[in-house]
Formats: structure tokens, sequence, C-alpha cells
């Protein structure tokens, strides 16, 4: 596959996958509030793992969501650092 599609594909994915966990962390809020369906906490941290921990780290801040789960406090801060460390290590890879 030619690179620059590739990285496309990459931006694209990386975008989705964070508006994504940032959605699901909001909704989680305002459905703890009104007492509605949650989504369930492996949903939210593996959003997280699969590349939205920014926008899991976004929404658990702007929403002040799961910010007293020590998994939710550290587990996603953790993901986020290691998902930052690997795009580092494959944009100097070159």
């Amino acid at each position: 596959m030619d690179p620059k599609t590739l990285h496309t594909i990459a931006v694209l994915y990386m975008a989705a996958i964070n508006l994504a966990a940032f959605s699901a962390y909001g909704w989680d809020k305002l459905c703890a509030q009104r007492g509605g369906w949650r989504i369930p906490e492996k949903t939210l941290l593996l959003l997280a793992f699969f590349g939205g921990s920014l926008g899991a780290m976004a929404g658990m801040t702007l929403f002040r969501h799961k910010t007293r789960h020590l998994k939710f406090r550290y587990g996603v801060r953790l993901m986020l650092a290691l998902q930052t460390a690997a795009l580092i290590y494959l944009h100097t890879k070159r």
C-alpha cells in the first residue's frame, strides 16, 4: 500500500476512535446523571486502548467523569503515554 494512503487511513482512524471515545465518556456521564443505561467500563477502557486514549482523557477531564476510579485515572494516562511513545517511535523510525 502507498505510504501516503496508509498515513491518511491512520489519521482518519485516530480521529474517529478519539471522537468515539470522547463521545462515549460524555454520553456515559449524561446517562449517569439521568439514571439511564450506562456504557460498560470495559467498553470505555477498550476505546482508550485501541487508540482513543487522548479522546478518553479529554472526555474524563471535560465531563469530570470516571476521574475517581484508579483504573481510569492511571490506566488511561498509561495508555496515552504508551500510544504517544509508539507514534513517536514510528514517526522517527524512518
